[in-house]
């Protein structure tokens, strides 16, 4: 049930554009090509298994989860449909 000015169905849009966004946003950062067999960062050697599971591996898992814990996390909303955002 939509209020205001919005069409029906439109909660459901924004909900299925941020859900796409977010789809996009991860397979953008995911890596592709050949593994490395020694990390970038400290050189170490990258095990068989992550070089397997994981194609186009470039850091070893502590460098890994370091450079994760560095990234900042999106906020998730979604302003298309937000009528605060269509005032300005």
């Amino acid at each position: 049930m939509a209020t205001g000015w919005a069409h029906e169905g439109a909660v459901q849009e924004q909900i299925d554009a941020t859900v796409k966004d977010a789809i996009a946003r991860a397979r953008n950062n995911l890596s592709s090509g050949p593994s490395l067999s020694h990390c970038v960062e400290c050189g170490e050697e990258i095990p068989e298994g992550r070089r397997a599971a994981i194609p186009g591996v470039r850091l070893c898992v502590p460098c890994q989860e370091a450079h994760d814990s560095k990234i900042t996390e999106f906020s998730g909303y979604n302003r298309r449909g937000s009528k605060d955002s269509q005032l300005r």
